[in-house]
């Protein structure tokens, strides 16, 4: 068998294995991300409740069991989740869109 042929038959039976549906991917995710205002790396506690107002949810903080470990504290708001770090923000990701998204689980409550 030629390797363009064998090449088209993995092709065509992977097609077949991962159906084409409505799949947001990751990387459609990050896109969207961009377009999204998300609390920026540094703000503290009070600048994003000042700037994106009280939070839907207020999880509660997870590690702290060692000086090595910071408490992490998790804000969720309807787009989005905050992460802190002490009272500084370390990171902010979309939430799931939907049950059938590729991509990052919802934060473990």
């Amino acid at each position: 068998m030629k390797p363009f042929c064998a090449l088209a038959i993995c092709l065509a039976i992977a097609g077949a294995a991962f159906p084409a549906g409505a799949e947001t991917l990751l990387v459609q995710r990050v896109a969207e991300e961009a377009r999204v205002a998300l609390p920026e790396r540094g703000l503290t506690m009070a600048q994003v409740e000042k700037r994106f107002g009280a939070p839907a949810e207020r999880l509660e903080p997870r590690g702290g069991q060692r000086q090595q470990w910071p408490a992490i504290h998790r804000w969720v708001y309807p787009a989005f989740t905050v992460y802190f770090e002490k009272s500084k923000v370390i990171d902010a990701v979309l939430n799931r869109a939907d049950a059938n998204e590729i991509g990052p689980k919802p934060a473990i409550r």
